[in-house]
């Protein structure tokens, strides 16, 4: 399975992007699906995870701004950002785990900057 992450971009404190992770196949099998960011200088971090039965894992650094969101017809898995901030640049990568798997996309950058 490939992920194909896109809709990273600039945007100005404020703002909302939506990034969408494409899967090259059904994700229907993959217990969690997310997605994590690095900033640089930083460690890998969690943003927002869903499980196939819709349940959410939101980091409380964005709760209340992103909303993830996952279509297994689509096979896609979805992170709305709004009231984006300067301290969400990073590079943000989705995920699938499906055990005993974990699989990454490429990741999409994403800076917030006026």
């Amino acid at each position: 399975v490939q992920l194909q992450a896109s809709g990273g971009g600039l945007v100005q404190p404020g703002g909302s992007l939506r990034l969408s992770c494409a899967a090259s196949g059904s994700i229907f099998s993959f217990n969690v699906m997310g997605w994590y960011r690095q900033a640089p200088g930083k460690q890998r971090e969690l943003v927002a995870a869903i499980g196939s039965g819709g349940n959410t894992n939101i980091a409380d650094s964005v709760k209340g701004r992103f909303t993830v969101s996952r279509d297994n017809v689509k096979n896609t898995v979805n992170l709305q950002m709004n009231s984006l901030k300067a301290e969400d640049t990073a590079v943000y990568y989705c995920y699938a785990f499906g055990m005993p798997n974990v699989y990454w996309g490429q990741g999409t950058q994403v800076t917030v900057s006026s």
